[in-house]
């Protein structure tokens, strides 16, 4: 492949960024080095993520040292004061809104939070409401995350079980609707798979699965985020599960996502209990107060084995599982993780690395959009008229 003069653009900024998420801040000599690009090109860059409110100059630290002769060169970090990336999580519940920095925090701190609505007139209204404490002036891009089988390319939803309405929608249209901005769409268990790899860079290979209103996964290996010929992967979810004949929103029967959702976890304890009445808080309570029952086993186990599974297929040994069930306690942690690796391959041989970890939706979003405005790689922008 020829490089041309854009594309090498593009490949310096990336390396500028990267160094600079290692090495947390950096003078303009340091980043040269560090890229092993020119004095000249580095300042170039350097300047221009300035000016995009990409990158921030601070001060620096006063140590006591010896000062060097001559004028001391300013150090420069991801911005962490301008929120300029606007973060939607379309969510099969509930819709959560914030801006973020490129500077990336760790935590989740969603400004907004609303009901999802039944419709995409109904979610472009409610979006409205909210659109006076994000003024679009403020704002340079708008990252949009949602659930089921998307194709970020074409920024499309083909399929969602648990949102029907979006689907062959395009959220990127929704939003420039109400906030005129760029905008790109990525799918919601990729962004906390680019959002833990951001934050364990030395973390290069793994399958983050997530538990929530259904069950998906994601991988990243050698440090990128896995992208198949199709946009279809990691709907281990709706894996059927023998002797499991609950419906699912995708249209199957038996997927183990019915089992595992937080719907799922509800139903069957109800059904246990023999009550309608028992909420997500009192099925905790339970778990704590009552530790691991049959059902709840027999249900991670299914999970568990449909993990090792995946893990054999890609011959990974680390899954990172996120969502609902960090929120059931220690038990659980120690029961699905041992259960996946007395299925998994690479135990055989040496260990599994399974851990339950929190989310970190946001900082992947933030980096999804990141790469985009710099490079112009990853899911597609739709441009502002």
């Amino acid at each position: 492949m020829v490089m041309t003069p854009p594309m090498l653009r593009q490949l310096n900024t990336r390396t500028i960024i990267a160094a600079l998420r290692r090495l947390g801040a950096a003078t303009r000599a340091d980043l040269a080095k560090a890229a092993e690009m020119s004095s000249v090109t580095a300042g170039k860059i350097v300047d221009r993520l300035l000016e995009d409110r990409i990158l921030e100059e601070i001060e620096p630290a006063n140590d006591g040292a010896i000062a060097r002769l001559g004028r001391p060169g300013r150090l420069v970090r991801l911005n962490s004061v301008q929120r300029c990336f606007l973060a939607v999580q379309l969510g099969a519940v509930n819709t959560r809104i914030c801006t973020a920095a490129a500077g990336f925090n760790s935590e989740d701190v969603w400004q907004s939070q609303i009901p999802t609505p039944d419709s995409a007139k109904g979610w472009v209204e409610a979006l409205s409401h909210e659109a006076m404490f994000y003024p679009v002036e403020d704002l340079t891009m708008a990252i949009v995350s949602a659930p089921g089988i998307v194709d970020e390319q074409r920024g499309r939803v083909l399929l969602s079980s648990n949102l029907h309405w979006s689907e062959g929608a395009d959220p990127r249209e929704l939003i420039r609707q109400v906030w005129d901005i760029p905008t790109i769409l990525v799918q919601e268990i990729r962004a906390l798979a680019v959002g833990h790899q951001i934050l364990n860079p030395d973390v290069e290979d793994f399958l983050l699965v997530d538990f929530g209103e259904g069950m998906g996964s994601a991988p990243v290996l050698n440090g990128q985020l896995y992208n198949g010929p199709l946009p279809l992967s990691g709907e281990i979810g709706h894996t059927p599960v023998s002797g499991n004949t609950r419906a699912c929103g995708c249209g199957g029967v038996g997927c183990i996502e019915t089992l595992m959702s937080r719907k799922g976890l509800l139903t069957t304890f109800r059904q246990v209990r023999q009550t309608s009445r028992a909420t997500w808080a009192a099925f905790r309570d339970h778990l704590h107060e009552h530790g691991l029952e049959p059902w709840l086993a027999a249900q991670l186990d299914s999970a568990a084995a449909i993990v090792a599974g995946a893990l054999n297929l890609l011959g990974l040994r680390r899954a990172v599982i996120t969502g609902s069930l960090v929120e059931l306690g220690p038990q659980v942690e120690r029961h699905i993780c041992d259960a996946i690796s007395k299925s998994a391959m690479w135990a055989r041989f040496g260990s599994i690395d399974c851990r339950l970890e929190p989310r970190h939706r946001t900082v992947g979003m933030v980096a999804v959009g990141l790469q985009q405005q710099m490079h112009g790689s990853g899911p597609m922008v739709e441009e502002a008229s």
